[in-house]
């Protein structure tokens, strides 16, 4: 879950080994030409495949200034499964957990002229080079273009909420694991998750200063978010999913639980600070609100993320909720510049939040049911396909707010 959030933070990748790459890096796994402009937007695909071990195939090696989109598709590539867009050793943008035959995913950056490089790690050619031409349009002021940035301000005033908020809940579930209260950990654990689910797609690509962005040990989303089935060895195990293991899944509190929930607390404290300096464009909204709606299908509704206790629709909910804020803050912009589309993901939001609603349970700590191998056997596929309902016409909006005229 290592996203970026398309916005300016310190995701860094070393120079020696982008050098080092570039230099096994040709221009082969690209076509020639400058990609094609549908609706004023830069279309480039790429495709993800096993051949050689992993390839990744850019259809267009260059595009004009602008906003550009990049839909990814895995066809049948297992060592691939993200990618990224660099320019000066920055992480851009980027797509994860493409496992081999799921949709495709795409997402759209405002890009100005330069040199970049669409990175697919684990691919035999990791780099490909990438031209943008030109210079962006001037941008667009007016009532529309206003509505937007408007909303961008808001929504950050409503991430740097949620951060504090998440600051709060885990320094009180420190104090109960530092009381040795197991059923109050237990339930001030359900209470914190939802923090990080809102808004991890806008601060899970920051890099600790003195680590490289490949290191897991300064990445503050592996610190804070790491799961069981992703662990780098060389790192070890940090963070909630950590603390779950020894709440749920040991059913004690030890020294070493204590010592990961000071950690904790260090880092979402860390990311608390990181936060205040960020800034959002409205196609970053529209991005992040799209994977945060990946990572339910990902996994949430595999029943992946919260594998001891069991709470994953408590985090399938935070991350609908953080998702539909960042469409509300985009709305007022996006009603006139779509208003059908608008309603369309309105009405979407709406079904998926009913659908929620049936598995509410004020009894248990969340809020929710708990997800048991008999609920996801008998709802996932319900479950999957009201998200994928709403996630068609949200996949949209990035095109649209980031193509925004002076209207």
């Amino acid at each position: 879950m290592f996203k970026s959030a398309f916005i300016n933070k310190p995701s860094v990748l070393s120079s020696a080994i982008v050098s080092a790459l570039l230099l096994v890096s040709v221009d082969a796994m690209a076509a020639g030409g400058s990609a094609p402009v549908s609706n004023g937007v830069s279309q480039v695909n790429v495709t993800l495949t096993g051949a050689e071990g992993g390839t990744c195939i850019v259809d267009h090696n260059s595009a004009k200034a602008g906003p550009v989109t990049f839909t990814v598709v895995n066809k049948t590539a297992t060592a691939i499964t993200e990618i990224e867009l660099l320019s000066d050793n920055r992480i851009l943008g980027e797509k994860e957990n493409l496992a081999p035959g799921l949709p495709a995913a795409k997402f759209t950056l405002t890009l100005d002229g330069g040199k970049y490089q669409i990175y697919c790690p684990g691919a035999k050619q990791e780099l490909i080079n990438f031209t943008v031409t030109g210079k962006s349009a001037a941008k667009a002021t007016g009532s529309t273009a206003e509505l937007l940035k408007q909303g961008t301000v808001g929504y950050a005033t409503y991430v740097n909420g949620v951060v504090d908020a998440m600051v709060v809940a885990v320094n009180q579930l420190k104090a109960d694991i530092d009381a040795g209260d197991l059923e109050k950990a237990k339930a001030q654990y359900a209470k914190a998750r939802p923090f990080y689910e809102r808004i991890e797609s806008d601060v899970s690509g920051f890099v600790l200063p003195g680590f490289k962005a490949t290191d897991n040990a300064g990445n503050l989303d592996y610190l804070i978010d790491m799961r069981a089935s992703n662990l780098d060895p060389k790192v070890g195990w940090h963070g909630f999913h950590a603390i779950e293991r020894d709440l749920f899944g040991h059913g004690k509190i030890t020294d070493d639980t204590k010592k990961l929930a000071a950690e904790l607390q260090q880092n979402v404290t860390k990311l608390d600070s990181l936060t205040k300096a960020l800034t959002y464009k409205p196609e970053d909204l529209a991005n992040g609100a799209a994977d945060l709606l990946e990572e339910v299908q990902s996994n949430k509704i595999s029943g992946e993320e919260e594998a001891f206790s069991h709470i994953d629709l408590v985090d399938f909910a935070g991350n609908v909720e953080g998702a539909q804020q960042a469409f509300e803050f985009l709305k007022p912009g996006l009603s006139k510049i779509d208003p059908d589309l608008t309603q369309r993901v309105e009405t979407q939001f709406a079904n998926v939040n009913k659908m929620l609603d049936t598995y509410r349970d004020g009894k248990i700590a969340g809020g929710y049911k708990y997800y048991t191998a008999d609920l996801k056997a008998a709802d996932a596929a319900k479950l999957s396909k009201a998200v994928q309902a709403l996630q068609e016409p949200l996949s949209k909006i990035a095109e649209k707010v980031a193509t925004v005229g002076g209207a």
